[in-house]
């Protein structure tokens, strides 16, 4: 089976690439931003006139953390649909049959029940400091299902939870928060700081998916025969912000004082997602949170001793 894996050189492509290289007969084609433009449908058509993979994994997007998302909406929303649009339309009219575009659960209501089910989405309002991106996923989810319905292809969607681990970005303002807290924490320790301040108070709960479970369960869901149009990818638990950071300052060695500025904004108050339709399919997460942190910990170090560390 040969797949095309859109985003194969960020976190959740390369823990794809991983993963699938361990799958017999699976051939992974694979382009960068510089080969292939996914905002150009003309590029995309091409390409897939010319490759015409049996599959798609579409992990693509332009993604970033509160900070980015407040300050760069337009980007967010127009850059995440294009793509979205452009290659799955482009799949279809080259006769692509297997087709996952993955999520994320901030597609979710601010307030959905917790913890949130599928069947929440769409039912009220979106979280604003995330709704640009959010509203570019919901777009690419529902016509995956459109797809699916109006012509009977197999495209479906899955929706991980927060990410972390190798090759994520530690961009001081733009990463995600246990990355940036990882980054934190370690230049504090270099430092020699006395206190680290978190955005914030610190009281909302977050649940944390390892890129490496993510990709296992992807794998799954593409072997099934009649997977959900969307499901949530996740652990099914939840930690606090400052909970968090401090798992995360033990396990970098950071012994000072951390504190909360709670003047930032804190996003979504709670956000966890039930994760029993996955797990009615037979797949479970397997890397708990802090054994996750600390491998990823170690890929950070490496990656500083090798110069290559992604913070853009």
């Amino acid at each position: 089976m040969r797949i095309f894996i859109a985003g194969h050189r960020g976190m959740v492509g390369s823990a794809l690439c991983r993963r699938l290289s361990s799958e017999a007969n699976v051939e992974l084609i694979l382009r960068d931003r510089k080969e292939l433009d996914l905002t150009d449908d003309l590029s995309v058509s091409s390409f897939f006139r010319e490759e015409r993979p049996d599959g798609v994994i579409f992990a693509a997007a332009k993604v970033g953390g509160i900070h980015a998302n407040n300050t760069y909406p337009v980007q967010f929303l127009a850059d995440n649909v294009r793509m979205a649009v452009n290659a799955i339309q482009a799949a279809y009219e080259n006769e692509v049959k297997r087709f996952l575009f993955l999520g994320s659960t901030c597609i979710y209501p601010r307030m959905a029940p917790q913890p949130i089910q599928e069947s929440a989405l769409l039912t009220s309002e979106l979280e604003q400091t995330n709704e640009a991106y959010a509203l570019a996923k919901i777009t690419g989810l529902k016509l995956c299902q459109y797809y699916r319905r109006q012509y009977g292809v197999t495209y479906h969607s899955a929706m991980p939870t927060n990410l972390y681990g190798p090759g994520d970005n530690y961009h001081p303002e733009n990463s995600h928060v246990l990355p940036a807290l990882i980054r934190r924490f370690h230049e504090a320790k270099e430092s020699g700081l006395d206190s680290v301040t978190i955005w914030g108070t610190g009281s909302p709960r977050r649940e944390f998916l390892h890129v490496d479970d993510l990709a296992d369960a992807v794998v799954h869901l593409m072997q099934l025969e009649n997977p959900p149009n969307w499901v949530n990818v996740g652990t099914g638990e939840d930690i606090s912000i400052l909970d968090l950071a401090h798992l995360v300052a033990k396990t970098v060695g950071y012994e000072g004082r951390i504190e909360t500025n709670p003047a930032m904004p804190d996003g979504t108050p709670r956000k966890l997602t039930s994760v029993d339709v996955l797990n009615r399919t037979g797949w479970h997460y397997k890397i708990n949170l802090a054994g996750g942190i600390e491998s990823t910990y170690q890929s950070y170090l490496d990656h500083i001793a090798q110069d290559e560390l992604r913070a853009v």
